[in-house]
């Protein structure tokens, strides 16, 4: 059977582990060429792309830091030297330190600003021209479901996730002059390793209340939950959605 995705490269931030891990290694099976970056985790990227290998899939890992434009510049220009050109960009890297409102300093505050939502920005700037010459150009904002629901446990975090929903929907506007479809994913839950740059620990502060609905249905997703809609949005079979935010989490926001 053909590959959904073969012959096609992906850049994938924030790729090293998590739900990045899982994206990374799905578009590598579907015969995708990644490339994904970085930051605090190599041990962790280089097992990724080991495992990818392994598996007999094309990876290659980089140390980026999505806060700086010179670095993404060299993270794109770097997939086109590699593979030629890029076809899939998917924006994941992103930091979340669970703090409170007056708990965030100035520089916290920017710093988050310039990842979660910065990065985002910065990537799509710099992977436009050669995503105007795919066949096949998509672009994957990874998100979340506090971006619509409060989390109660970091607002800069949740601000940042609302701020992708809008440059999703506007930049699916913009980009459809060049056949490039822009989607975003907002999962629940996840199981992964570790939230990058987790200073604080969760603080739920929600009150629970009776349900009228039993809760046992919903349980935490795995990073291949958010990996096989990722799959389907970078196929031709996604052709006729754009500007779409696709929940992930089980149901979980319907209570």
């Amino acid at each position: 059977m053909a590959k959904l995705l073969e012959g096609r490269t992906a850049v994938v931030t924030g790729g090293g582990k998590g739900i990045g891990a899982g994206i990374s290694k799905a578009l590598a099976a579907e015969g995708a060429n990644v490339l994904f970056n970085y930051n605090s985790n190599p041990d962790m990227a280089e097992r990724t792309a080991a495992d990818i290998r392994e598996a007999g899939g094309t990876a290659f890992t980089m140390y980026v830091d999505v806060a700086y434009r010179d670095q993404v510049d060299a993270m794109i220009a770097k997939t086109f030297e590699l593979y030629g050109g890029i076809d899939i960009l998917v924006n994941n890297a992103a930091w979340q330190p669970n703090m409170d409102i007056d708990e965030y300093t100035e520089e916290d505050y920017d710093k988050i600003m310039d990842i979660n939502l910065g990065g985002y920005f910065r990537c799509m700037q710099a992977a436009l021209p050669y995503l105007k010459n795919s066949q096949c150009p998509r672009i994957i904002n990874i998100s979340s479901v506090h971006g619509i629901r409060p989390g109660d446990f970091d607002v800069c975090y949740s601000m940042t996730k609302g701020g992708i929903k809008m440059l999703t929907r506007e930049a699916a506007l913009e980009f459809a002059q060049y056949g490039i479809t822009v989607n975003e994913i907002l999962p629940g839950g996840t199981k992964i390793e570790f939230k990058s740059g987790q200073t604080h620990p969760f603080k739920r502060k929600r009150i629970d209340r009776p349900r009228k609905y039993n809760l046992s249905f919903i349980k935490p997703g795995m990073p291949e939950d958010v990996a096989n809609i990722v799959i389907f949005l970078a196929s031709e079979k996604s052709h006729h959605i754009s500007g779409a935010s696709i929940i992930v989490d089980g149901g979980a926001i319907l209570l």
